[in-house]
């Protein structure tokens, strides 16, 4: 609601743009009325007086063309002059006389040369005499056109015309007349109406008015059209906006047009991929710190677990070891069996506590990246069965048999060495707890570019939901058979860590019979 009411309230564009067009087109026709109110009188009374001016000019060079007439050949005006003085009468709505003045005692007398004397009618000529008996009168007496008349108002005067505008009471109407000499000598005469400019003015006003409003309604529904048009893409570019400001930037502005708004639109597609890229970049960067910051509290939760488990698998060792050597120390026993007994104890722990600690220092290195890993090309088979081979007499003492089938080589990519630790610590969790029919098989399966080893051993399955946990440091199933043979629960990890390192696939399946532990290596480049 409240976008509703900045797009159509006084804060839209298009509604300032309405109002701006209503407040200029106002002023305008305000201005046209003052206008015609204050200076058209005035101007309207100049383009008369100009208008008659013009008239004596043409008149006297009408006049002054006809050589018969000026040379006093002919007393009258030729056809094409008397033609001309009637074209230039009616297309200045004007009435033009020419005339000479005869003095016959004392008498004066008017002699037309236009209209002609057979043309012009007895109303004209006294309406003639009556308008220019004053001039007359004052050529005669003082040799001027200037006439002193309340119902005249000099508008004009030179030493050949003088222009009046005179109020007829006649009809109660003004004109406009020139009285004036020719350069022949004969004199002429123009009038034309002057209208009453205060009811012109107001019938001008009245349709002005009337035409304003039209003009208004009709610029406000042309402006609603454009404003529409001119505003869509603003209202286009403020929605692409508010979604970029949501961060959403899979909106595009469609660019149009090469003007302002064009430019515009392709700014904030500009900055919505900018922004797009500049984000993404930040969640990358935010994303790996929060690995890092994970990472961190890792590294500190597996220090701490490190630290107890590894106090807690020396702490037996060496109180073992402590109690055989001050055994010794105080001959509780004098006979040399006891103390060889006491003495392979001892070896006994101390070697357990090297294994262990070597173990973990790898564990350690591969966990940390600091055993970089090396990829060759080799024959697993091959790595197998040496493996195999070196656990023969660990299996016989356990009464277990370990059966693989013949393959050809099967070459891989990986890290020799490590591969050979993974296969070890396969083989040696198979033999510390097999038991049933005390069956251990290494099987290879090639499919799709890979090769999946198995080590396989008859004996309890591991619980389901603690499958998982096998891979953790130090985490042991059967606590007690595992101290039996002097397992660390480190084994395991190694090979999660490593296998992780070269990104290869791992785990552990339990079957009816016994548990099958896993890995893939990659067979082809």
């Amino acid at each position: 609601m409240e976008d509703k009411k900045k797009i159509f309230g006084v804060k839209s564009i298009r509604t300032k743009l309405i109002l701006i067009m209503i407040g200029m087109l106002g002023f305008t026709l305000a201005a046209i009325w003052f206008m015609n109110r204050i200076f058209l009188p005035a101007y309207y009374q100049h383009s008369k007086v100009s208008m008659l001016e013009k008239c004596y000019g043409s008149t006297n060079s009408i006049i002054n063309n006809d050589s018969q007439y000026k040379s006093g050949e002919s007393s009258t005006l030729s056809d094409e002059s008397t033609l001309n003085l009637e074209i230039l009468s009616e297309n200045n709505t004007s009435n033009v006389y020419v005339f000479r003045l005869n003095n016959f005692f004392g008498k004066v007398y008017y002699q037309y040369d236009y209209p002609s004397e057979n043309v012009i009618t007895q109303y004209q000529k006294e309406d003639v005499i009556d308008k220019t008996k004053d001039y007359v009168i004052g050529i005669e007496d003082t040799q001027s056109f200037a006439v002193k008349d309340k119902k005249r108002q000099l508008m004009s005067l030179t030493d050949n015309y003088s222009v009046y505008k005179v109020m007829d009471e006649r009809i109660g109407s003004y004109y406009i007349e020139l009285f004036g000499k020719l350069d022949s000598g004969a004199f002429v005469y123009v009038s034309t109406n002057y209208q009453s400019m205060a009811e012109n003015i107001g019938i001008f006003n009245s349709f002005l008015l009337y035409v304003g409003i039209g003009v208004i309604v009709f610029g406000v529904v042309i402006m609603v059209f454009i404003g529409n048009n001119f505003t869509k893409p603003i209202r286009q570019l403020t929605k692409i906006a508010q979604k970029m400001a949501d961060f959403d930037f899979e909106i595009r502005y469609p660019v149009k047009s090469d003007d302002e708004i064009g430019a515009l639109g392709s700014s904030i597609n500009t900055l919505s991929e900018n922004l797009e890229e500049k984000i993404s970049e930040l969640k990358t960067a935010n994303n790996e710190l929060k690995k890092d910051i994970e990472k961190k509290t890792q590294i500190d939760e597996m220090r701490k677990e490190f630290l107890s488990n590894v106090s807690h698998e020396l702490k037996t060792p060496i109180a073992l070891i402590q109690g055989y050597a001050e055994g010794l120390q105080d001959n509780i026993n004098d006979d040399t069996e006891s103390r060889e007994f006491y003495c392979e104890v001892i070896i006994d722990e101390a070697d357990k506590m090297n294994k262990m600690v070597k173990k973990l220092l790898t564990l350690n290195q591969i966990e940390f990246g600091n055993n970089q890993v090396s990829f060759e090309h080799f024959d697993i088979v091959q790595v197998l069965r040496s493996v195999i081979n070196s656990a023969l007499l660990l299996a016989e003492q356990k009464q277990a048999v370990i059966t693989m089938d013949e393959h050809e080589p099967v070459y891989v990519w990986a890290d020799e060495y490590m591969i050979e630790e993974v296969v070890t610590n396969y083989v040696s969790n198979a033999i510390n707890h097999v038991d049933g029919e005390k069956k251990i098989n290494v099987s290879l399966v090639k499919h799709d570019g890979v090769v999946r080893i198995s080590v396989f051993n008859t004996g309890k399955c591991i619980p389901e939901d603690e499958l998982d946990k096998i891979w953790i440091k130090f985490y042991k199933v059967d606590k007690a058979r595992t101290r039996e043979y002097g397992g660390s629960g480190i084994g395991l990890s190694i090979v999660k860590a490593i296998m992780e390192s070269m990104n290869q696939k791992f785990g552990v399946i339990n079957h009816d019979d016994g548990v099958e532990f896993w890995f893939e290596l990659d067979t082809q480049n």
